[in-house]
Order: C-alpha cells, then structure tokens, then sequence
C-alpha cells in the first residue's frame, strides 16, 4: 500500500514538473519572438513607404484624371512627384483593385496617410491571427508574434505593400473553411485579388477539396469585382492594365522565384510549374477531409509558381507557416518550421547572415514537400489533422 502510495506520489510530481517545464519553454520562446520583433521594428534600412507611394500616386491620377488612366505611367509619375519630391519613382502595376483600396487616404498629407495604411495593414495581419488562432493560452500569442517576426513582414509594412492584407485574408479564409463557414471563407479569399500572383492557386485547391461552397462564393466575389473594375477602369483601362501586364517587370522580380533559385527558364520552368499545380491538385483531393492544410498547400504551391515575387511577398509563407503550426502540433512539423523561422529572424538579416532571397525558394520546395508526404500519408505522425488539432 505504502508502495503504491509512493508510486501515485512520484507520478503526481512528475506531472507537475513535465507542466512546468513546458511552461517555461513556452515563456522563454515567448521572450524570443517578442525579442525578435522588437528588433525587426525598431532596427529597419528599408526604403520607407516607396510602394505605397506608387499606389497613393495612381489613387491620386484615378480621382484627378479618371480611374483609366492609372496605368498612364507618366501622370503616375506626375503624382508620385507631387506627393513626395525625391521618394523613389517606379511604375504602378498592381491591380485595381489596390488604387481603389487607398483612395481614402487620398486627401490626407502623404506621411500621415503613409502611417496609417502601415500600421493597418499590419494590425489586419496580426488581429487575423490573434482571432483565427486553435492553440490556447500563451501558446497562441507564441505563433502570432513569431509568424509577424520575420523579417519580410516589416519589410512589407515599412515599404507600404498590400500583401499582408492579403496574408490576412487567407488567414481568416483558412479558420472560416476549417469551421465549415464556407461561404464566409470564400468572401475571405476573395483577398487574393489585391495580389494574385501570391495565393493563386487556392481557388483551384478549393475545387479539388470538393468545397464547392467556398470556390462558388470566392469565384461570385471575385466577379462582381471584376465586374466594378471594368465598370470604372471603362475598356481604355483595362486595355491598359493588361498592357501592363504583358510588358516587361521590374529588375529582381524574379528573386524570389524557380528562375531565381533554380535559373529555371522556358521549357524547364513550364514543366516545373505543370507538376506543382498538378500536385497542388491531388494533395488538395487527398487532404479533402483536412481543409486546414489544404490552404497552406495552396499558398506555398503559388509561391513556388508565381513568375513574379518581391520578398515582402513573403507574408504569405509566414502566413502558410503559422496556419500549418496551429494545424499540426508535432514535432517533425515544429521542427521544421522552427528552423525556417530562425532562418528568417532579424537575429540573422540585421548581421547580414540571412539567405539570399534566390535561396528561399528553397524553403518553400522542403515545405511544400513535406506537405505532399502529409498528403500521401506515410508519416502517419503528421496526417489526420482532426486528430492532431486536438492535441
């Protein structure tokens, strides 16, 4: 009896020492990721809001010349000008879709109109992932913190990119689908419009995950879109901004892409990106019943494809990872995402040791990877994510 008593006494103990070790390595990976983002906030070399100030200039061209004249890259230049002598030129080729969203802060002073569409493009990010979260307790401001903590989200914020609304909108998207609020979910990913290039393959993921219901409510969204942009652009815009796009990109907008990491070009390239979509389309039929992993897959199999990134585009695979941490709380997952993570810490970019932006491609092809094992099911400790999302 006594033994027994012993036993049941050592076992109580061990428990509590196993959850207080656990808790401390919550709190001191929390103290690391706050550290981190500290650092990447406070300590930034970016050219401050020189994107943004391309999109205010085209919002100020569609409200003063009329909105078929915002690829008219001279008045562009006219405005960018007038806004902020001296700040960087460079051509407006974002959608639509972008002009209109600034058109708001059109009237105020550039600065205050800069610092507001920072801090809520950030904010929407953040609060995406603070509401859209499984995990609980300090764990969960754990991910949060940590996917923010690289360091192309503050690049993104600090040049006044659009993608870390769109990084939001697959956020949101991605727990709405997860809860079976598929309609909601469409609306959500309807995001992808201020950036295709950067989630394009989600609607195709949708269909082969047979959620039907989101893919009709992103393709209605995303007609009626269309439908306004055609209706204010007038056939003279759209002419215009299809121009735009068969024309030639900007220098090192190819960085971050297969051409960078691989120097995949013509036919090569053409292949490599039929067989990731053809993958995207078969993971995304076998993880029909895990709709958690179904967008990340998506979102890193655009990346992967996309002929056209910066690094602030980037968000995304922040976003891809913390969706794929909340989903999958084991540890080959932990692990891996872990070290991308570190990779990707101000701890290294603000030494100078961070991997070249040709190199993160890489990144990508290991998750992406990993992600079609989960999807083929030999590593039965990382499939069924019904299961895993309980842990």
């Amino acid at each position: 009896m006594a033994g027994q008593l012993r036993s049941e006494t050592g076992e109580i103990l061990f428990r509590h020492v196993h959850v207080a070790v656990g808790r401390g390595l919550v709190v001191a990976a929390f103290a690391v990721v706050v550290w981190a983002l500290y650092l990447d906030v406070a300590i930034r070399h970016d050219p401050i809001s020189v994107d943004f100030h391309t999109y205010l200039a085209a919002a100020q061209v569609g409200l003063q010349q009329g909105w078929s004249h915002i690829y008219d890259q001279g008045l562009v230049t006219i405005q960018q000008d007038r806004l902020a002598p001296g700040e960087r030129l460079q051509p407006f080729i974002s959608p639509p879709t972008v002009a209109f969203v600034v058109a708001p802060l059109a009237q105020l002073p550039f600065q205050t109109a800069y610092v507001i569409w920072a801090v809520l493009t950030f904010a929407a990010f953040a609060v995406a992932m603070a509401l859209s979260g499984i995990s609980r307790g300090l764990s969960r401001w754990v991910a949060v913190v940590g996917a923010l903590a690289p360091w192309w989200i503050m690049h993104a914020v600090n040049v006044g990119q659009v993608v870390p609304l769109v990084a939001a909108g697959m956020v949101v998207g991605w727990r709405l689908l997860r809860d079976r609020r598929d309609v909601l979910a469409g609306v959500a990913f309807a995001s992808l419009l201020l950036k295709p290039n950067t989630a394009m393959l989600v609607p195709i993921a949708l269909l082969f995950a047979a959620r039907y219901r989101a893919l009709a409510a992103w393709a209605a969204t995303a007609t009626a879109v269309t439908a306004v942009i055609a209706a204010v652009l007038g056939p003279a815009g759209v002419s215009a901004y299809v121009h735009q796009m068969l024309g030639p990109w900007p220098s090192g907008a190819d960085n971050v892409t297969l051409h960078g990491a691989l120097d995949a070009t013509g036919t090569f390239a053409a292949l490599l990106r039929v067989l990731i979509v053809a993958a995207v389309m078969a993971a995304a039929l076998r993880l029909r019943e895990s709709p958690g992993m179904v967008i990340p897959l998506a979102i890193v199999g655009s990346l992967l494809v996309s002929p056209y990134l910066h690094g602030a585009d980037l968000c995304l695979l922040a976003a891809a990872g913390w969706m794929i941490w909340e989903e999958r709380p084991t540890i080959p997952w932990r692990a891996l995402l872990a070290a991308g993570w570190l990779l990707s810490s101000p701890f290294l970019y603000l030494k100078g040791d961070s991997p070249h932006l040709t190199q993160w491609p890489w990144l990508e092809i290991v998750i992406f990877a990993a992600l079609l094992l989960a999807a083929v099911g030999p590593l039965t400790a990382w499939a069924d994510s019904r299961r895993r999302a309980t842990a």
